[in-house]
């Protein structure tokens, strides 16, 4: 893939990552586990498309753990009653 797939996938994992070490988004925050799902997403296709069984590994890894952690949350949210 075009390099600028790969730095924009990255891009979209460590900026949330980075927020979260300054204390400005929490690990288990919507956009924090987003970001990471459609990065890890990206990276993960593009090591199958390159043929890099180590990256796909980290990446598919990666991506199942957010996308569990995302529908955690979503859940959460829609079992939680609204505070009126």
């Amino acid at each position: 893939m075009h390099p600028a797939v790969q730095l924009g996938g990255s891009l979209l994992i460590l900026t949330p990552f980075v927020l979260a070490q300054v204390g400005r988004l929490t690990t288990d925050a919507l956009p924090y586990l987003l970001l990471n799902l459609i990065g890890s997403i990206v990276l993960a296709v593009d090591a199958a498309i390159g043929q890099q069984w180590g990256f796909l590994l980290l990446e598919t890894v990666w991506a199942i753990v957010s996308g569990f952690s995302l529908a955690r949350l979503v859940l959460r949210r829609h079992a939680a009653p609204d505070p009126e």
